[in-house]
């Protein structure tokens, strides 16, 4: 047999591991620190996936947090990573996980992940929140309201059946309901802080497609002209 054939072997595990997906670290890098928090911790409905969140001070107001989904004995990261702990929401096949990412006083996004390979990744190239938004700026009716600050996308309950309590029908597994909310800074001196309460759409996990239900129409219409009263 000619060198040639003795090293071919070789080339083919490398070559095979350069194609593989390099798998995900055992868990987080060294300074980052499981909470101890039950509020922090989430698990599948098919007890398949445990989420942990781990946290790192790096003093002078550098907090990091990251969120590792462990399945068996394989960890992988839920990226990206922030400055605040999250929420996390199921859908009841636990093939969907929705991410309720804190980014400052009274701001939130939202971040979509869905199972692939037996391991959850991020289902969107943007954060389901920036869609969300997107598809609120892309409305002839919504589209010339510009928010300043508390910009906040938000998952409503009701994810893991259907959203059975607002007596729809609708197939498990399918919807996601989302409200959004967000203040102006430019208004009237001594009237009132005006912004947008409580917006809701909906997101199609099938078609990845926003749409408003009918029977958000009145609520919508109220949302967009809130205001507080100073």
């Amino acid at each position: 047999m000619t060198a040639s054939f003795r090293t071919a072997p070789w080339l083919a595990l490398a070559l095979t591991l350069l194609a593989t997906p390099a798998l995900a670290a055992s868990g987080p890098p060294p300074g980052f620190v499981l909470t101890d928090d039950a509020d922090f911790a989430f698990t599948s409905p098919d007890g398949a996936t445990k989420l942990e969140q781990y946290m790192k001070d790096g003093g002078d107001w550098d907090v990091k947090w990251q969120v590792w989904a462990r399945r068996g004995d394989q960890m992988t990261e839920l990226k990206p990573e922030q400055g605040y702990g999250a929420g996390f929401r199921f859908t009841s096949d636990s093939q969907w996980l929705v991410r309720m990412q804190k980014t400052g006083s009274g701001e939130q996004d939202l971040f979509l992940y869905h199972v692939e390979n037996g391991a959850f990744v991020n289902a969107t190239k943007k954060s389901l929140s920036d869609l969300a938004w997107d598809y609120f700026h892309s409305r002839p009716d919504t589209r010339s309201m510009k928010l300043d600050y508390h910009i906040s996308a938000n998952l409503m309950k009701g994810t893991e059946d259907g959203y059975r309590w607002l007596g729809v029908d609708w197939p498990n597994n399918r919807y996601l309901l989302i409200s959004l909310s967000g203040e102006m800074d430019k208004h009237p001196k001594n009237v009132a802080v005006k912004g947008l309460a409580d917006w809701k759409c909906r997101y199609d996990l099938q078609t990845g497609k926003f749409d408003v239900p009918k029977m958000f129409a009145k609520s919508n219409a109220q949302a967009l002209n809130w205001e507080i009263k100073r």
